[in-house]
């Protein structure tokens, strides 16, 4: 049984190929292309999916896509007419779209797919499930669970803006659905944007921001009070309701009337550049703690409503790992199950696994166990293809023949206080990079958090970086009694770790509260004693173990800060050619690709013109 799942045309298009059960090969399309958030239907990802399991279109027993658009276009319809005479340039804008291309989406596909090989259109089965039974499908499958209460929450699919499931054996029961516009995945995005981030990639930035406001003040507790008068109505079920006066995304080409909320919060809307205040702080921490306070009630309600020990959750917002480590201390369930490909790149994973077990009805394979395979589900390149790579500019590099050789050699850099590209074996699935592609440096360093920011990432200082920590470790650095292999849980260091805060510490400026030693291991240290964690396990990344295990040796730390292998601005690293060009316009001190080294001041002049650091400002 081979089946082709398919995400496209809204954010982070994806492909998935699934034979017998198991997910051979998922990928976004945008680490081909090198356009972030490529929405384009993933020619590239499907191509490289079809490589990895030696299969042909033809071979196929279905290509499934993660959603119906014509009951999307039924929501886009009855939106407009409902808020007329409201949104007429939007309606100019969307229509069209709509009736030059989704409407007839069946049509694309299968011009799309005679783009990558020939195939008889005729036997080919097209299949499309449901947005949020995509999501839940992608979590449930791929957990391991044999019965499980299933959470789903995003901005919106077809209607549905969240959904309740119960998934037992093959089946998935649509219990409860939660319709637009009234949304928690569109409220946050508002918030996003109001604060100076793109909606559907700059979520993660505002709950990065969130712990720089200040607990208990004034300010937070009447952006709360606000939120909760105005604009937000939460039910006991934790279901909303949203005041659509406060609200444009429905029919507007913006989340929010600018006017209005400036009224309300007593600021205007943020610019992408613009310095951050103490008030954006607030504003995204009252939005953060409402969000957890809304995720806490729906995960309660699904208790109540399916009495299940065990809960999987998918969709954009089970990417908050602030909210889902509250949830996990909150012991409403025995286990958690998170989707790492959570947002609408995930949904091609679920799509496929739907089709396989409830279309087909084919048995689960590898129940008790994540079959996932680590998120590494994306190419990999050998040596060979490494050399070719690099060929091109000349690149000067020494091989490494035995790995214990090169774990040392790098565990040594990292200790010096360098910052070490890392490119290894097949590439994560989903918005993390998880020890493959990866840019690693010492958690100890008090600079490296800056270092990282400043000179590598060229982004905004306040973004804090994550440690991945050896499982067999993670409890001596964290409160954290459960294993987090996909950097989906957030914790706090353990007390003993942390450092005295000067006693005025949410009296100082933003930036002199960024910049103080709060634990041993401050590159990992938010500004609330947290970290996003990450437990490395031998079984699913030995390489990467293996690394941290001889960092362990030299320093005594089995861990080390990591953080994506990309620039501000573009999608992680897929091929040894993006990790090349990324090490040399970056102020990275070494690159690993494989079982080869490059150290920068050995390599050829760089004199390509980087215009997008141009553009960046430091805080």
């Amino acid at each position: 049984m081979k089946i082709l799942g398919i995400s496209a045309f809204y954010h982070d298009s994806a492909a998935a190929l699934i034979i017998d059960g198991h997910i051979v090969a998922a990928a976004q399309e945008e680490r081909f292309t090198r356009k972030k958030q490529d929405a384009g239907f993933p020619v590239n990802a499907i191509r490289y999916c079809l490589d990895e399991g030696s299969v042909i279109i033809d071979q196929l027993d279905a290509v499934v896509f993660y959603d119906k658009p014509m009951l999307k276009f039924e929501r886009l319809l009855e939106t407009y007419y409902g808020f007329s005479p409201k949104g007429l340039a939007s309606f100019v804008t969307a229509i069209p779209v709509w009736l030059k291309e989704k409407v007839f989406l069946k049509k694309i596909i299968h011009d799309k797919l005679k783009e990558i090989s020939d195939y008889d259109k005729g036997k080919l089965k097209l299949l499309f499930t449901e947005h949020h039974l995509s999501h839940a499908a992608s979590a449930f499958y791929p957990s391991g669970f044999e019965n499980s209460a299933i959470l789903t929450v995003d901005g919106v699919g077809e209607w549905a803006t969240a959904s309740i499931c119960r998934g037992a054996g093959t089946q998935i029961e649509i219990l409860k659905e939660l319709k637009f516009p009234h949304s928690l995945g569109l409220l946050y995005s508002a918030f996003t944007y109001f604060l100076g981030f793109r909606v559907n990639s700059g979520e993660y930035k505002l709950m990065g921001l969130a712990p720089y406001g200040i607990p208990g003040s004034p300010g937070v507790e009447k952006y709360v009070r606000l939120i909760k008068e105005k604009l937000i109505a939460i039910k006991p079920d934790g279901s909303i309701w949203l005041n659509q006066q406060y609200f444009s995304y429905a029919t507007g080409l913006r989340m929010v009337p600018g006017k209005k909320w400036a009224k309300l919060f007593g600021f205007s809307r943020r610019l992408p550049e613009d310095k951050i205040e103490q008030h954006h702080c607030d504003l995204a921490y009252a939005i953060q703690q409402i969000t957890e306070e809304i995720i806490l009630t729906m995960a309660t309600h699904v208790k109540e409503l399916t009495n299940a020990d065990r809960l999987c959750l998918a969709g954009g917002v089970a990417l908050n790992c602030v909210a889902n480590g509250k949830l996990l201390l909150n012991n409403i369930f025995k286990e958690i199950y998170i989707q790492p490909a959570a947002g609408d790149a995930g949904g091609a994973v679920g799509a496929a696994l739907a089709a396989c077990h409830i279309y087909f009805d084919n048995q689960r394979v590898e129940l008790d166990r994540d079959n996932m395979s680590g998120a590494f589900l994306g190419p990999s390149f050998t040596n060979k293809e490494v050399e070719k790579g690099v060929a091109t500019y000349n690149a000067v590099y020494s091989r490494f023949d035995n790995f214990d050789e090169l774990a040392e050699k790098v565990a040594a850099l990292l200790n010096e206080g360098n910052v070490v590209g890392w490119f290894q074996g097949r590439m994560e699935f989903g918005p993390r990079a998880l020890g493959n592609r990866s840019i690693l440096g010492d958690a100890r360093n008090r600079d490296m958090q800056k270092k990282l920011n400043l000179k590598i990432k060229y982004r905004e200082s306040f973004r804090p970086f994550a440690p991945s920590v050896l499982a067999e470790e993670s409890r001596n650095y964290f409160d954290l009694n459960v294993n987090s292999p996909y950097m989906l849980l957030v914790a706090q260091v353990n007390k003993e770790r942390l450092k005295p805060l000067p006693d005025n510490y949410f009296q100082l400026p933003l930036m002199e509260r960024l910049y103080i030693e709060r634990s041993d291991i401050p590159a990992v240290t938010h500004i609330d004693l947290s970290a996003r964690v990450q437990t490395v396990h031998r079984d699913t990344n030995p390489r990467y173990w293996q690394l941290i295990e001889t960092f362990k040796k030299l320093t005594g730390y089995g861990l080390i800060v990591n953080t994506s292998f990309n620039v501000r601005g573009e999608p992680i690293v897929c091929s040894p050619d993006d990790a090349y060009r990324c090490f040399m316009r970056t102020e990275m001190d070494y690159l690993v690709i494989n079982d080869y080294l490059f150290v920068k001041t050995e390599q050829p002049e760089w004199t390509e013109k980087d215009n997008w650091r141009e553009q960046f400002k430091p805080d």
